[in-house]
């Protein structure tokens, strides 16, 4: 394979290595006589040192004009859903196996509806007029290809040495234009480590009602962006601060209770902070049970005291109760995930996650019998590992000793299920007798009761342990006798 061509800008001290087939790419564009250049993420990725596999271009040559240059070069791939939009896509394997794709877009003018965020697209003439019209500055660099000169007419990559978000035009104008802007840059506080400049910062706060225009799905893409960063915590962090969070996701500032006059109880919006860090660190790598990053943990760990607003009490003596706020969070959870069009299945782990979130603390108190730690094993299913996490992540004490014998009870109940695993498989636990069984056993038809006896004889196999055939059916008839 060719080896990365290297760039070096004295101007702005950068340096970084550019991908053959980048190269490659540009000499067949300049041969046809158009321009070519690599643009936005890929570049801003190379100046951070870090590869992209994915590239962007922009060109001054009309889709109809570039595809048979596209099609030659992708010659392992081609895709046109992004014509209309004045972008072709492609891709072709190395050597290695490894696959390069590359989107080529027509340098754009865009002017957008006030009422959404869609463009109507028009071309431009110029790449710095096109670069014009990115989201930030650290995006609106580019690099043509084939002969490697850099551009950089707002000064992106002096914003990204000082870890500063700023809009290349004026940031009221770029955020009116489009509204998800805003929620980028969030993502980039996340991603990247980055603040946003205070204009730009104003900006957003300014104007965060636009957000409503931006379809759930597309907010909600960034969130989870966002979430599974570095840096989760700093942009929830931002979200909260610039107020888009009380558009998108009320129920996080929402978490910024005052504290009562005793000091009795902590606010839950920083607790919840921390319980994200914790959790992050909590995750595993490949080839552990949470691998990281894990979306459902960190939701989870995101909501899981949201229901606390809704069931706070304050009690005789100064004291504050939260009574139910799992149960309350529960639904709060389901609830705000639809609004955001989360697929079913994390919806409903995320939310049964808050719902047993304070299942474990019994434990602490009164080390459970075999059988309630098998139901809640059973209970836990496919979530167990995430939900141990999140409860040590919750467990937030500054009390030293609280904070060991809280550790020290997981541990015991973790090695317990492990040894009650060897014994039996907790991930196939059912009842000795299965429903054919029971109505042989009992003469019953298909009905109701063939469903109460099932669910008896379970909650006795979960109490119990597995037990022979026969000691099954005495129970059973027992059980139906005594009805």
């Amino acid at each position: 394979m060719l080896e990365c061509a290297r760039v070096v800008c004295e101007r702005v001290r950068v340096n970084f290595e550019v991908w053959p087939e980048a190269i490659a790419l540009g000499r067949m564009f300049a041969d046809e006589g158009y321009e070519l250049a690599l643009v936005g993420g890929p570049v801003r990725d190379m100046l951070l040192h870090r590869r992209s596999h994915d590239l962007d271009f922009c060109t001054s040559a009309r889709p109809e004009q570039f595809e048979p240059i596209l099609r030659r070069w992708g010659r392992d791939g081609f895709w046109d859903m992004g014509r209309k939009f004045g972008t072709l896509g492609a891709m072709r394997r190395r050597d290695d196996g490894t696959e390069v794709q590359v989107e080529v877009t027509t340098y754009r003018s865009d002017a957008y509806d006030p009422d959404s965020r869609k463009p109507e697209v028009s071309y431009g003439d110029t790449l710095e007029g096109d670069l014009s019209r990115r989201d930030f500055t650290v995006n609106a660099m580019a690099l043509r290809v084939p002969d490697l000169e850099f551009v950089d007419p707002f000064g992106g990559a002096n914003d990204l040495a000082k870890g500063v978000l700023r809009t290349p035009v004026d940031p009221r104008q770029s955020f009116d234009d489009d509204p998800l802007r805003m929620m980028r840059a969030i993502r980039f506080v996340a991603q990247l480590g980055f603040r946003i400049e205070p204009e730009t910062a104003e900006a957003i706060t300014a104007m965060v009602e636009r957000i409503s225009i931006v379809s759930a799905e597309r907010v909600r893409d960034e969130l989870v962006k966002t979430l599974l960063s570095d840096r989760p915590r700093a942009g929830i962090e931002a979200l909260v601060e610039s107020g888009l969070a009380d558009i998108v996701f009320p129920e996080i500032p929402a978490l910024q209770l005052e504290i009562d006059e005793h000091h009795r109880h902590k606010d839950v919006f920083e607790h919840t902070m921390i319980v994200i860090d914790r959790a992050v660190a909590l995750e595993t790598g490949a080839d552990g049970p949470v691998p990281a990053p894990d979306l459902t943990l960190r939701l989870a760990a995101l909501m899981h005291d949201i229901g606390k607003p809704k069931t706070r009490r304050f009690e005789a003596g100064g004291k504050v109760s939260f009574h139910h706020h799992d149960a309350v969070g529960a639904k709060m959870t389901r609830k705000r995930l639809k609004a955001l069009h989360f697929d079913h299945h994390v919806v409903d782990d995320v939310a049964e996650l808050v719902n047993l979130h304070l299942r474990f603390h019994g434990y602490v108190d009164e080390p459970w019998t075999d059988s309630a730690v098998r139901r809640y094993v059973k209970d836990a299913g496919h979530l167990y590992e995430r939900l141990n996490r999140l409860t040590r992540a919750d467990a937030t004490t500054q009390n030293r000793r609280k904070a060991m014998v809280f550790a020290s009870a997981m541990d015991e109940m973790e090695q317990r299920v492990r040894d009650l695993k060897q014994k039996e498989d907790f991930d196939a636990i059912r009842p000795d007798l299965d429903g054919n069984e029971i109505m042989a056993l009992l003469d019953l038809q298909p009905g109701p009761m063939v469903g109460r006896a099932y669910k008896h004889m379970l909650e006795y196999r979960l109490d119990n342990g597995p037990v022979d055939h026969d000691t099954a059916v005495e129970e059973l008839r027992r059980w139906y006798a005594a009805l």
